[in-house]
């Protein structure tokens, strides 16, 4: 039986640091541009509204289907009290998804803020906040939390398990679809058995790790409450606790089917091949082959139906749960997505299954090799046909490759997907030439028999005229060798190590010597490390927002997302003329941070001198335009001579905002500087 017979070297151990390192890397990357799937497209009153009379209730109008609870809107006064009442109501009708919560009738004026947060119908946490005024802006010690919904620590443990069951999922699936498809006799290796048994444990510990990460991760994101039974009760209710406990379900019954898998089959697989070796009567030994190679193919039908059906239910957990179960045509995008998760599992678990193989067990045959060749073949065909549908689905339109960042990470996947078919093409390339070589090896095994049967009978002769001398003087040989090692054990423990020294060193050798065996584990390991970089890209676009979705988003608001700039205090200085007696100075006007929320505000009035200019009085206000906000006034207290200032201007959103400052120098005599300001 010819076989490759590879170890574990030290570029091995470096290659897998690595990638291992750039994995996580990447994904502490990926962690800051994943969003949800939901969004805030509207709501009444509008975010930085002013309105004369305090709204009965407050309503929110949201891009896709989402899941809230009773506690999911809160609306504080200025002074962080609750003003909300009653239970929210759904008032969802057609297309759209709006939500509303009633408010304390007679509520006073002031800045009342508007905090919500839900999970978006592919589970992913969504949140917000904003404010509305009632008769004028005030200032307000309302707080919401700075933390976006499923960020912190919370949402980086989250997306890392996340990232950890899929490669259980890969392992469990692509290890078992490997030894049945494609190397039978690896059911009782114990390096595959290790690996497809740590697949499953590892899936279904992060399976349970999610499950309790349910609550801090859409909820309060504090990691104490992932033990908080109520919290869990409430997970169980929603589709994703129901699709997490269906898992753990189905790895119920995967347990079973590994079981059997290294009990039952590699028992009957072991048999097989004993009774295929045993040199018997003909008859005999083709009626043995044929009983036990047929309890052995039905067993291994038995095993590939059942667990075919088992992945594919764990595959369809995800797709339940996730993207393919939101948006357009979802009938069709659910099957397809399980499809192309089997297809992953098929080919990247493979690969793994292969790589241990190669570097692990002494003995695994150049047919197992081909076999995983043609089943990688395949399963890229169905990765690229429904991975072509995935992204028209998706990304929506050619700009939203490049002007989403789902559209960036996708563009990110196939040129590393690309990479990892370069690596396979070579893989593809010395499997056929060890393809050649294996053929050329049995025609050379058999040349070699015939000459040495030649041999046998030429030399039979001489043989025999020596069978009485070298009969008579073998047993007394051995017998000598056999008494001298019992009598002194040291000695034959030495001969021991001796001969397996002799051996690795042979191995060695044989490996050293042949090129496709190496050019192949290399190209396997390189194809393995490569995967483990796609998986990552894979489960950060499974937490980021579709590019057609984010087109949505921006049809509806007219803006697009964009990083908020840091802020920075306005300084503006500009000269002044009431036309009066004494009517010309300078104003100085500060506004500090310049953002949404509360600024402080100084402004200064010096004369033509360059010395303080009292005068009666100074007025202020923001008008932003695009919004049609305000104006919101602003009279500032007088400090001292040519000093007034305000500690509590109320600015509710970012823009560029119109700037009124009217400068009175006496009963008359007035002026109005008008300028614009960036805020936020």
């Amino acid at each position: 039986m010819t076989a490759i017979a590879p170890r574990f070297g030290p570029q091995l151990i470096r290659l897998l640091l690595v990638t291992v390192v750039l994995t996580v890397g990447l994904l502490g990357a990926l962690a800051g541009t994943a969003s949800a799937h939901a969004a805030l497209t509207g709501s009444d009153p509008k975010d930085g509204a002013v309105v004369d009379v305090a709204p009965r209730e407050v309503t929110l109008t949201f891009s896709e289907q989402i899941a809230m609870g009773d506690d999911s809107i809160r609306v504080l006064d200025p002074s962080s009290k609750r003003v909300d009442v009653a239970k929210m109501r759904d008032l969802s009708q057609g297309g759209t998804v709006r939500y509303a919560v009633g408010l304390k009738p007679g509520l006073p004026d002031g800045t009342y803020t508007v905090a919500w947060q839900a999970v978006s119908a592919d589970s992913h946490p969504v949140s917000g906040a904003f404010t509305f005024s009632v008769g004028a802006p005030s200032a307000t010690t309302a707080t919401v939390p700075d933390q976006e919904a499923g960020g912190g620590l919370v949402g980086t443990l989250y997306d890392a398990v996340r990232y950890i069951s899929y490669a259980g999922f890969i392992l469990l699936v692509g290890g078992a679809a490997f030894v049945l498809a494609c190397w039978q006799r690896g059911a009782s290796v114990r390096p595959l058995q290790r690996l497809v048994v740590g697949g499953w444990v590892t899936l279904t510990a992060a399976t349970l790790v999610l499950l309790l990460l349910r609550t801090p991760y859409t909820g309060s994101g504090k990691l104490g409450d992932m033990f908080d039974l109520g919290g869990l009760s409430d997970v169980l209710d929603t589709k994703t606790g129901a699709a997490l406990v269906s898992r753990l379900l189905l790895l119920g019954a995967a347990a079973l089917f590994i079981a059997v898998l290294f009990g039952a089959y590699a028992k009957r697989v072991t048999e097989a091949e004993a009774e295929a070796e045993v040199e018997a009567e003909a008859e005999r030994d083709g009626e043995g082959d044929a009983e036990a190679g047929k309890a052995k193919a039905d067993l291994a039908f038995g095993l590939s139906l059942g667990g075919t059906v088992v992945a594919a239910g764990i595959a369809g957990t995800w797709a339940l749960s996730e993207h393919a179960s939101t948006g357009i045509q979802t009938g069709l995008a659910m099957p397809l997505d399980v499809l192309h998760l089997l297809a992953v599992a098929a080919w990247l678990g493979g690969l793994v299954s292969l790589l241990v193989a190669l570097y692990r067990v002494p003995d695994i045959e150049r047919a197992a090799v081909r076999r995983f060749s043609r089943i990688a073949f395949t399963s890229v065909v169905v990765l690229a046909v429904t991975g072509v549908y995935q992204s028209w689905r998706q990304v929506g339109s050619w700009d939203a490759w490049t002007g989403t960042s789902y559209g960036q990470l996708l563009l990110v996947k196939i040129g590393l997907i690309a990479v990892l078919l370069g690596a396979a093409w070579f893989s593809r390339r010395w499997t056929g030439l060890l393809g050649e070589d294996a053929k050329t090896a049995e025609a050379g095994a058999e040349a070699d028999a015939e000459a040495g049967a030649e041999a046998d009978a030429e030399a039979g002769v001489k043989v025999g005229v020596k069978a009485g001398v070298d009969v008579a003087e073998e047993p007394a040989e051995k017998d000598v060798a056999e008494v001298g090692t019992a009598a002194d054990p040291e000695r034959a423990a030495q001969l021991a190590r001796q001969r397996t020294a002799l051996a690795t060193a042979r191995k060695k050798r044989d490996r050293d010597a042949d090129t496709e065996r190496s050019g192949l584990r290399r190209s396997v390991l390189i194809e393995a490390c490569v995967a483990l970089v796609v998986l990552a890209v894979t489960t950060a676009l499974t937490g980021t927002e579709p590019g057609r979705t984010q087109e949505k988003e921006v049809s509806r608001t007219g803006t697009e997302a964009a990083a908020p700039a840091p802020a920075r205090p306005v300084n503006l200085t500009e000269p002044f003329d009431t036309g009066g007696t004494k009517g010309k100075g300078t104003l100085r006007l500060t506004i500090d941070p310049a953002r949404p929320g509360t600024n402080l505000m100084h402004v200064w009035i010096d004369g033509p001198d360059g010395k303080p200019m009292d005068v009666p009085e100074v007025k202020v206000a923001y008008t932003l335009k695009s919004q049609q906000i305000g104006p919101l006034p602003v009279v500032p207290e007088r400090l001292a001579a040519g000093h007034w200032s305000a500690g509590n201007v109320q600015i509710p959103m970012p823009g560029d905002w119109h700037l009124q400052v009217t400068v009175r120098t006496s009963d008359i005599d007035q002026t109005t500087i008008e300028k614009n300001v960036k805020i936020g």
